[in-house]
Formats: C-alpha cells, sequence, structure tokens
C-alpha cells in the first residue's frame, strides 16, 4: 500500500477503485478487464497531470515522503560488493551517515550519504538523517581514504540538517562541518553529488561541494527548511507554504540559478512510487558524470571545482 500525500486524494481514491476491480477478475459474471484498463489510463493522465505542477511545498513534501528510496535502497540496487566503513577515529561512529567502497558498474567509488532510516526503530538508530560532528568526520576520514587510492567520491544527500542538540555543539558541529566542506573543495579525485530527497542547511551542504551535482526531480535544497523561514520571518508555522515558494528550493529553480548541474527525471508519479527505476537513473546520471572526468588530471579537478563555487558567489554580486 502506498502512503498518499493529502494532494494526491484523487490518485488514491482511483487506485483505490482499481484495486477492488482487480479482486473480482476471478469472477465469471463480470468480464472487468476493460473498466480496469480504462482506469489505469486514467490513473496515468492524473499522475501526469498532479505532478506536472507541483508547487515548491508539494514538492517539499514528495522529497520527505516516507516511500522514497534512501541511501540503503540506492546501496542495494546500484552498488556491489559495498563494504561500510565506520568511525571518525576520534570519538565514535553516527549512523546518520554510511560511507564505505562499493563497485558501480564495475567502476569503484567511495559511496558516503545519509540515511534516515524507515521505520521508528531504524529512525532512532540513523536520527532521522542528521548527523554529529562525529559523522562529517568519518565522511572527511572516507573522502581522504579516496584520495589516497585515487578512487572517485560519490555523495548521496538526504537530511533535512545537522544535528542541533547540545552535545554536538560540545564537539564542534560547526567545524566538523566546515571541515568537512573543505575536505570537498580540496580532495583531488572525482567527487559527484546527488540531492535524492532533502537537502538541508550545512548538514547538506557539507558532502554537496562537487565537480558535478545532480537532483532528483522532485528533490529540494535549501538554507533552510520552509517551517524554519516561516517561523523566522513570518513568526507563524503556518506560512510554510509561502516560505517554499520564497526559498527557491526546487531542482528546476536551482537548475536555473546555477546551483547545480543536472535534474535526474523520476518515475511518473515521484521516485517512491518506482524505487527500483529510481535507483536506476540515478545510477546512469553518475556513471555519466564520472565519465567526464575520466581523464581529468586532480589538480585540474581540484581547480574546477573551487572555481565553480566561487563563480556562484561572483554572480550573487553583481
Amino acid at each position: 500500500m502506498h502512503n498518499f500525500l493529502d494532494f494526491e486524494k484523487p490518485i488514491a481514491e482511483l487506485e483505490g477503485k482499481i484495486e477492488e476491480l482487480r479482486h473480482l477478475t476471478g469472477s465469471d459474471e463480470v468480464n472487468i478487464a476493460d473498466e480496469v484498463s480504462r482506469l489505469q489510463e486514467k490513473l496515468t493522465k492524473l499522475l501526469q497531470g498532479t505532478y506536472g505542477k507541483l508547487t515548491p511545498w508539494q514538492k517539499t513534501q514528495v522529497a520527505r515522503h516516507p516511500d522514497r528510496p534512501h541511501f540503503t535502497d540506492y546501496i542495494a540496487n546500484l552498488f556491489d560488493d559495498f563494504t561500510p566503513l565506520s568511525g571518525d577515529r576520534q570519538f565514535g561512529e553516527d549512523a546518520a551517515i554510511i560511507g564505505g567502497f562499493g563497485r558501480l558498474q564495475g567502476r569503484t567509488v567511495m559511496v558516503i550519504g545519509h540515511e534516515k532510516g524507515r521505520d521508528t526503530e531504524t529512525r532512532v538508530k540513523h536520527n532521522f538523517g542528521s548527523a554529529r560532528p562525529e559523522g562529517y568526520r568519518k565522511a572527511i576520514r572516507l573522502m581522504r581514504m579516496a584520495e589516497r587510492f585515487n578512487i572517485p567520491v560519490v555523495t548521496l544527500v538526504d537530511t533535512a540538517g545537522a544535528f542541533p542538540g547540545a552535545d554536538a555543539e560540545a564537539r564542534g558541529q560547526s567545524e566538523a562541518i566546515a571541515r568537512s566542506i573543505e575536505a570537498c573543495l580540496d580532495i583531488k579525485v572525482p567527487l559527484v553529488s546527488v540531492i535524492i530527497g532533502e537537502g538541508g542547511s550545512g548538514g547538506a551542504i557539507a558532502l554537496a561541494v562537487a565537480n558535478n551535482v545532480l537532483m532528483l526531480e522532485n528533490s529540494i535544497y535549501s538554507v533552510i527548511s520552509p517551517e524554519g523561514c516561516a517561523s523566522i520571518l513570518w513568526r507563524s508555522g503556518d506560512e510554510a507554504k509561502t516560505a517554499a515558494e520564497a526559498l527557491r528550493l526546487t531542482a528546476q529553480d536551482l537548475l536555473q540559478l546555477g546551483v547545480i548541474d543536472e535534474i535526474v527525471p523520476e518515475p511518473l508519479g515521484g521516485a517512491q512510487r518506482d524505487a527500483k527505476e529510481a535507483c536506476k537513473r540515478v545510477g546512469k546520471a553518475i556513471i555519466k558524470a564520472l565519465e567526464s572526468m575520466d581523464d581529468v588530471e586532480g589538480g585540474v579537478l581540484k581547480a574546477r571545482r573551487r572555481d565553480k563555487f566561487l563563480e556562484m558567489g561572483r554572480k550573487g554580486l553583481n
């Protein structure tokens, strides 16, 4: 069963009718195959119409959808021989960020990403994808290891933001995020980042300062959540929809602004309706990005990456 969002009510009702009719397929009295086919065509058109004109707030809801594929789903569907590597060698292990070596279509990569968890138990284990300093220090360690062995780095970003607790602040949360951004800018191997769901604040950009930054079609990427922005500017969380419009957080807006490099199309109705196909499309986009950097020397990769992000600041000053 699908989890339906509030704007998907007509879709839910139509799918319910189709499911009811399919349960009658064994009856000799009524031939319902034609009716199911007609309703299926209607459903396809309804999905196209609904997802073809999503508002920024609706895209935010889709990006947070509980059925959307998570980091562990991409590992299961895309990467062979994944070997997780744990710990930051300073404090401990942070399950909000997972990383390790794997093979993507025969190509060895270091893959690092946020994991939010699927149910109550795993969400608590992974802290809803909100990392503490040791998570970012682990990411730095793994990026440096990949650089040592001349292995490309792939990051999958899906977090509401870094963990804001007192223990994280005591252990140097802001410093760890800054050091992670520094490592992204400094490593001399290809770095590809994909925003697969929610890219929130410094917790996201700590893993996303890449040569190629890709976004799934219905993902979001912003300096603050719509709810947080609304509470600051309008003093009310009820203005989250207005804040989502103002933040320009959709993949389409960010491609136009030059913040990202490519949008990865999702299956009809969002990645949550066909996780395997969504993973497949992300895999193709990553391979394409890596192949474009195959013959580029490490120092050039680093210089291009730094210039790319400096240019964003220059454009903002004009």
